[in-house]
């Protein structure tokens, strides 16, 4: 199961992981791009850690949004996070979420780091921790 640092630059880093199971201490601080659905039992690993944000699969979004109620859920502790389109890339493939995916929806904090659904994942990600 893939868990690696992709990126770094002035303004933090980019840890993919291919389940947010795996997030531990040492990802502290980073922007991690998990592959998992945005569920609630997703967002509540995303908190056992503080992260500067996070994004998972959109899964379809299901009912009652299952799929990316999680960013309610972290938004409320202060982190940032959004989801990618799930017809953009594959649950369970964090390197395909980073090649592929397009941003799908985001909480108001990733909207403050000038996160916006339609932009590719890895065109945001990386112009943000750039500044």
């Amino acid at each position: 199961m893939l868990k690696t640092q992709i990126e770094e630059g002035k303004g933090g880093r980019v840890i993919l992981m291919d389940s947010i199971t795996k997030v531990t201490p040492e990802d502290a601080g980073a922007i991690v791009v998990s592959a998992s659905h945005g569920g609630a039992s997703s967002g509540e690993f995303a908190l056992e850690v503080p992260l500067k944000a996070v994004f998972f699969n959109d899964a379809g979004v299901g009912k009652d949004n299952a799929g990316i109620v999680s960013l309610d859920m972290l938004q409320e502790k202060g982190v940032a996070a959004g989801t990618i389109a799930h017809t953009s890339g594959r649950i369970g493939d964090a390197n395909d979420m980073w090649e592929n995916g397009e941003i799908s929806y985001v909480n108001a904090g990733a909207r403050a780091l000038g996160l916006e659904p339609g932009a590719k994942l890895r065109t945001a990600l990386t112009e943000l921790i750039s500044r």
